[in-house]
């Protein structure tokens, strides 16, 4: 019988079909791990900048010098008799676990702001005073807000008669 292979092929030599996959799988695998690399870079990074840890007031003074100029909530109810208006805002007191820390906020007060109310002020230390870009007032679903003892002739101005 006559040999009808086409001159120049090999009839012996088996295609090399997985040596010529593999690089081409192994660049799938080095792809898909440098995105899926890249993307958890992205959230835990992103997240990390943008998680914003609530501290009572008391761990908040404690830690002051270690916190720097990084972002954070602190809760604690408003000091009667502290609360001032200022041109931009309000400056007030808050305490919880015996500390007293100074706060600086900008913008309106929430209607619910009064003296011994629970709060929630968003900002970062600068200096000894806590400069608050949000204040929250803190109540739960069934909202009866803390009673803080106050006098309220302690509060009034005094007069000259």
């Amino acid at each position: 019988m006559a040999d009808t292979t086409p001159a120049g092929t090999a009839t012996d030599d088996p295609l090399p079909a997985a040596t010529s996959r593999s690089p081409v799988r192994w660049r799938f695998v080095v792809l898909g791990a440098l995105c899926v690399g890249a993307i958890a870079w992205l959230v835990f990074g992103a997240l990390r900048d943008n998680i914003v840890y609530l501290r009572p007031v008391s761990e908040a003074v404690e830690t002051r010098a270690d916190t720097g100029d990084r972002r954070f909530r602190m809760g604690g109810a408003v000091v009667p008799c502290t609360i001032e208006e200022t041109a931009d805002g309000v400056r007030f007191e808050i305490t919880e676990g015996g500390s007293v820390a100074t706060v600086r906020h900008r913008g309106d007060p929430p209607d619910l702001f009064e003296d011994g109310a629970p709060v929630v002020v968003e900002g970062r230390w600068r200096g000894d005073t806590f400069e608050s870009q949000r204040l929250l007032i803190r109540h739960g679903e069934e909202y009866t807000p803390e009673t803080v003892e106050t006098d309220d002739a302690a509060c009034a101005p005094e007069t000259s008669p």
